[in-house]
């Protein structure tokens, strides 16, 4: 086989043909073997203005560039190739355009291309130690790559969206997240939760957009819902059943617990205090956790501590009513299940339970609506623990431009 035959079979360089090929045993930093070659253009071949793309003839100087390739075998591999600046009829001298190379760029479109494809896997660290580059040239070809991938989010035909929080940083900074229940698509990610911070999304969606939604499904942030309200005045606000049960387990639960233990210490005397304490402090996981989760041992042991606490118990079962109130699919059904749950907590007389059931009882057609809108953030859980595995992988992002890319290009959908 003829030489320009294999490097046409290879893919080559279009306009160009291999004019010199050198190779230097040990010529990189990392001691790998580099091979330059040198290029040379193809006489007579028609050149294109690298602004508007029109065809020009007139050359006005020629400047030789080295340019990154794809390693050949073990060898890290660049190209010297004479650049021709042309002058454009309508554009002025500017560089001339290739296929196989952008504007400006200092490496091949298949060389980004398999970085950008690498970087979809690993962490830049390691992608950029891969193919001996900086950190930043690494995130600037993958932020490029997802960018042309991705494009804008597509807005239209949105009916319900799932709003909710995640931490981004130590110190309770968090950023919110914006996705589509029925794709699983991530609309929008902004850094911050409040309703100054979610109201980019808002306007990115436009009145016209903002009146098609029909459900908007959150946990009982005030900013979240204010916010939604403000735009989308006719949208229903589903409340989800895991915020609402964690926001129980730690205003009622945890405060009964902690009550129950300061008062069995103090009613015990100082001999066995501590054994006492010990009893109720260390049972929290078994009161906030699923009883069909809990292992034959742990089953005991929750019952022999209900069996031993009224307050304990009272609050344990009502954890499972309040669950229960999201099973219902008739809001007449589901409004007589709340008005018993909430005489039961009232009547109980415990103090964190009572405030609870008070407060919760104005949040109630958030409640009722999972009846129209069974919704839930369940899909922004997993989402949220695909974005800890992003962070931990890359051990943190250096701006959130590309950590939000990141988690769109993470979840662009369900086909």
């Amino acid at each position: 086989m003829a030489y320009e035959e294999i490097t046409a079979l290879l893919g080559g360089w279009p306009g160009f043909v291999i004019r010199e090929v050198t190779r230097e045993p040990g010529g990189t930093p990392s001691g790998s073997p580099q091979i330059t070659i040198t290029l040379a253009a193809v006489p007579g071949a028609r050149r294109y203005c690298g602004r508007c793309g029109g065809p020009v003839t007139q050359v006005h100087d020629v400047t030789e560039r080295r340019i990154r390739e794809l390693p050949i075998l073990d060898a890290e591999t660049w190209l010297l190739v004479p650049l021709a600046r042309v002058a454009c009829a309508r554009c002025g001298p500017t560089v001339e355009a290739l296929p196989w190379l952008d504007r400006y760029a200092r490496m091949t479109r298949r060389f980004a291309e398999s970085v950008a494809r690498l970087a979809q896997v690993l962490p830049i660290k390691q992608v950029a130690e891969w193919f001996g580059l900086s950190w930043d040239t690494v995130q600037a070809i993958d932020h490029a790559a997802m960018d042309a991938r991705l494009g804008p989010v597509a807005l239209t035909g949105v009916r319900r969206i799932v709003i909710d929080e995640f931490a981004i940083q130590k110190g309770h900074r968090y950023a919110t997240v914006i996705a589509e229940p029925e794709t699983r698509r991530v609309l929008w990610v902004g850094r911050g939760r409040s309703r100054e911070d979610v109201r980019p999304f808002f306007e990115l969606l436009g009145p016209e957009r903002c009146a098609q939604l029909d459900a908007a499904v959150m946990d009982m942030s005030e900013a979240y819902e204010a916010e939604t309200r403000a735009h989308c005045p006719q949208v229903t606000i589903v409340y989800d059943l895991f915020h609402v049960v964690a926001k129980f387990a730690r205003e009622v639960i945890d405060r009964v617990r902690v009550d129950e233990t300061n008062r069995v210490a103090q009613a015990a005397g100082p001999g066995p205090t501590r054994a006492r304490r010990r009893v109720i402090k260390g049972a929290r996981w078994l009161l906030l956790r699923n009883k069909g989760t809990l292992r034959r041992d742990e089953r005991v042991r929750l019952q022999e501590l209900l069996a031993a606490n009224r307050r304990l118990w009272v609050v344990y079962v009502l954890k499972d009513g309040l669950k229960a109130l999201w099973r219902y699919t008739y809001i007449g059904a589901a409004r007589r299940a709340w008005e018993e749950w909430y005489g039961w907590a009232v009547r109980s007389r415990i103090p964190a339970l009572v405030a609870f059931a008070r407060r919760l009882s104005g949040k109630l057609p958030g409640i009722l609506a999972h009846c129209r809108f069974p919704l839930h953030t369940g899909v922004l859980e997993g989402i949220n623990n695909k974005i800890k595995v992003l962070k931990r992988m890359a051990y943190g992002f250096r701006n959130d431009a590309y950590f939000f890319l990141k988690i769109r290009a993470a979840f662009p959908g369900n086909p």
